[in-house]
């Protein structure tokens, strides 16, 4: 049951900015493996994680949510990137792997600001068939509402913007970037921290973009990660912060005046130079990492 009383009177909400892409076939999971940046191999049927798909050098394509449905078929979540793109772009690589590649627009992904009663940590519930529910909570966060996210075959009614721009700004405040076109392909996972949500890995095979991942992590080059900053004025993705009469970043993902910026590590609130910047540090939530 819910910690959360009023969690039955917490409506679904349809997340439209997601769609879903569907590897079915004997060889789904060993493609999902060859291709993505995280080590779908240790996922069980009922289990997800955070994963994506880089460029040879290291740049991250697409951020998604992986979830492993059975032995023979994955799921991938996947929001703002273009997923038709995404899925023509990955049949590429299919060559004489036994799978198929396919928008899956019949299922929809809808979300609630409450914690799922069925679900928790990267352990789904339901069946491919009927729907399942994912829980997209920050754990050993206070003061932050729980989250659910379910994808299945019924329309969910009461399209609301106002509750989709917070679930995008949550997603903000909890490190998990939200990228539009515009970023896309700029950035590796390091400078997006994506340690925080355990979305990649550097011990499992090959995948396109390890070798740069890979180096970077055990020779210590990142320089740059992943600061939740908020603005005088409404942020814009590609959007340079300046400090001084220097530009020392670029934001990421923006809801609003809040947004997600690579800066360097080293800088920090304390900087002499904060104190006429038209931008200051937030603090990152934690919790989502599956």
């Amino acid at each position: 049951m819910s910690d959360n009383p009023h969690a039955s009177q917490t409506p679904w909400f349809p997340l439209y900015d997601h769609r879903l892409v569907a590897l079915s076939g004997r060889d789904a999971l060993a493609f999902a493996q060859s291709q993505t940046m995280n080590d779908v191999g240790a996922l069980a049927d009922g289990q997800w994680h955070w994963n994506g798909w880089l460029t040879a050098k290291g740049r991250l394509i697409a951020l998604f949510a992986l979830i492993r449905i059975a032995a023979d078929t994955v799921w991938l979540v996947v929001p703002d990137a273009d997923a038709d793109d995404l899925a023509t772009r990955l049949r590429r690589f299919q060559f004489r792997s036994k799978l198929a590649i396919e928008l899956r627009d019949d299922l929809r992904i809808a979300g609630k600001l409450s914690a799922s009663s069925l679900a928790s940590g990267n352990h789904w519930v339901g069946s491919a068939a009927d729907g399942i529910e994912l829980d997209l909570s920050g754990r050993m966060d206070g003061g932050m509402p729980g989250r659910s996210l379910r994808i299945g075959p019924e329309l969910h009614p009461g399209a609301n913007a106002a509750l989709v721009a917070r679930w995008r700004c949550m997603d903000l405040a909890h490190g998990l970037p939200r990228l539009d076109p515009s970023q896309s392909e700029q950035w590796t996972p390091q400078q997006l921290s994506l340690e925080r949500l355990n979305a990649f890995s550097v011990k499992k095979g090959c995948y396109p973009g390890q070798e740069i991942v890979a180096r970077t992590h055990f020779l210590g080059q990142a320089k740059r990660g992943l600061a939740l900053v908020r603005s005088d004025a409404p942020l814009v993705p590609g959007t340079e912060l300046p400090l001084g009469d220097q530009t020392v970043g670029t934001v990421v993902s923006a809801c609003g005046d809040l947004g997600l910026a690579v800066l360097p590590l080293d800088l920090n609130a304390e900087n002499p130079g904060m104190a006429g910047a038209s931008w200051r540090f937030e603090p990152l939530h934690g919790g989502l990492a599956r």
